[in-house]
């Protein structure tokens, strides 16, 4: 199958499953694989030039008119969904049998490695935290988004579970108002780094953490797991 991804994660995963894509998006980080834009401004004509059986997307991060320019030039697209730790498996899943390759058990494999890392977490302490994914404006992620979900499972309770919006724009103030126990800085997409550190300790003491172990599924989720669980082990509840 020649299979374009629009999904870092996806991305990603056919590449450690030994099948890589033949093209793939500028955010996938793949610099030996041709780029065909990004994810949310495919390249639609440099698409149809490479003429794949299927182009892989994602309801989060790809748009529907991109998806219904793909269908008006007569490409195939699959469209994975993924707002937890449960849907990762059954993503990939589809995503073995859309690209036809699931190599030595691998998504079983990965299935196994999610349930055990999910298992080491269950004595973990509570914690509360704050999850800036943006700045001007600053912005966060509610429940119902992996992120969240992956922090469920850590332990951490997010603090903005509650917003009726997915990816809710707020203030440091507000974030203050809540009472995290920390704040979670990703590296993606914002790339918060250490300059950030006294802005945000207004809020609450400041890990920064691995955005795409945050953010991206997939095949990194298991290890994901476990090197957020020790980042988070010396913070205190």
């Amino acid at each position: 199958m020649r299979v374009v991804s629009l999904v870092p994660s996806v991305t990603e995963t056919l590449v450690g499953w030994g099948s890589p894509p033949i093209a793939c998006t500028r955010f996938c980080e793949q610099p030996d694989l041709p780029h065909v834009g990004g994810t949310k401004d495919p390249d639609i004509a440099a698409i149809a030039a490479l003429e794949p059986d299927v182009v892989v997307m994602c309801v989060e991060e790809n748009r529907r008119e991109d998806a219904h320019a793909l269908h008006q030039a007569g490409i195939a697209t699959a469209a994975l969904s993924v707002d937890g730790l449960d849907d990762v498996p059954v993503a990939m899943r589809l995503l073995g049998q859309v690209a036809q390759v699931e190599p030595a058990g691998m998504v079983d494999n990965l299935v196994a490695a999610i349930a055990a890392a999910r298992a080491e977490l269950t004595d973990r302490s509570a914690l509360s935290a704050f999850v800036p994914i943006w700045k001007r404006p600053w912005m966060t992620l509610s429940a119902g988004t992996y992120g969240s979900a992956l922090l469920d499972a850590l332990g951490v309770r997010n603090v903005f579970a509650d917003s009726e919006e997915r990816y809710p724009e707020t203030t440091l103030e507000e974030a203050a108002a809540r009472r995290p126990d920390v704040v979670l800085a990703p590296s993606e997409p914002y790339p918060f780094a250490e300059r950030h550190i006294p802005l945000l300790e207004e809020v609450a003491p400041v890990v920064l953490v691995d955005g795409q172990d945050l953010f991206w599924w997939g095949g990194r989720t298991p290890d994901a797991l476990r090197r957020l669980a020790n980042q988070l082990s010396t913070v205190g509840g």
